[in-house]
């Protein structure tokens, strides 16, 4: 591999966008491909090197990042693989997805039968900006490869040489991270329902736990806007606990919740909609669920 690869974005939405965008500034090359993607990607894509198709991506690259919703991680690997044998291209694979361990090991398998080596990857951490700090976990054999491509705002730590290793890493955090904001929506939902959000909210604002109403209003709506991807990634974290001798009860609960919200107006949402959203009432009135006629409705009977 040259000293100065190139590397490749699949898919390049907010998070593989503003990864390949830090490694650009960096002075790498990124490619990547919209083809076939929604204009909210395209626009998200600003910045990379745009290609016409996967193919012409993986010809070009020396490393394949793949960033997309959990569920969907075998089935990039698959693409990329089937794409490597058409252009007879032997770039090394970054699996950046939220998964189980099991899942990145078999996404690893089935690209050893392809003749591409697999790093396993996570992220914990907001997209890289000039404000903080992405953490890329990696582990497997060729991990230190990856973890020598330092770029602003991203920070990046090589955990073992297992294949699966950084995956169990991001099972572990999502849990708290992802879980917990699961429960605190789920909480809020249920105290405007009571009619009791005001004190709990107080409450919350008197522990410590947020700062504002604001605040609170902000991390849900953020929160809720990506629901889309949540369940699976939820379901991801019950096969590893439930591997683990834990049981798969809590997460697979987690991710009945996140698919709750998906249905509301909230989580409707772009992201970039929803981090505009401070009136805590505003988020609250749309969390409430749908009903059978398709409205919103809040509160008991009387």
């Amino acid at each position: 591999m040259p000293d100065t690869p190139a590397l490749a974005v699949v898919s390049p939405g907010a998070m593989g966008s503003a990864l390949g965008r830090a490694w650009r500034e960096n002075g790498l090359r990124v490619v990547a491909t919209v083809a076939g993607r929604s204009e909210r990607t395209r626009s998200l894509a600003h910045g990379l090197e745009l290609l016409a198709d996967l193919d012409a991506v993986v010809a070009a690259a020396d490393i394949v990042f793949s960033v997309c919703p959990p569920e969907q991680a075998a089935a990039v690997a698959e693409a990329v693989a089937q794409a490597a044998a058409r252009t007879r291209a032997r770039p090394l694979f970054v699996d950046l997805n939220a998964v189980a361990p099991v899942t990145v090991r078999a996404i690893a398998a089935r690209l050893a039968g392809a003749g591409l080596d697999t790093v396993d990857g996570s992220i914990s951490g907001g997209p890289p900006t000039g404000r903080g700090t992405t953490r890329l976990y990696l582990s497997g054999p060729a991990a230190e490869r990856v973890a020598a491509l330092a770029a602003p705002g991203i920070r990046l730590a090589a955990v073992s040489g297992r294949v699966g290793d950084a995956s169990a890493v991001k099972m572990c955090t999502a849990s708290v991270y992802k879980g917990a904001s699961g429960l605190l929506i789920q909480a809020l939902r249920a105290s405007q329902a009571l009619g009791v959000a005001d004190a709990v909210v107080a409450d919350l604002q008197d522990s410590g736990f947020a700062a504002s109403s604001a605040d609170i209003a902000r991390r849900v709506a953020v929160t809720a806007s990506k629901t889309d991807r949540y369940p699976g990634e939820m379901r991801e974290i019950a096969r590893t606990q439930e591997a683990c001798g834990l049981g798969a009860t809590l997460f697979d609960a987690i991710a009945v919740v996140f698919e709750s919200i998906h249905a509301t107006a909230l989580g409707r949402r772009t992201p970039e909609e929803a981090a505009g959203m401070q009136a805590l009432a505003d988020v609250l009135g749309q969390l409430a669920a749908p009903d059978g006629a398709g409205q919103f409705v809040l509160g008991l009977p009387d």
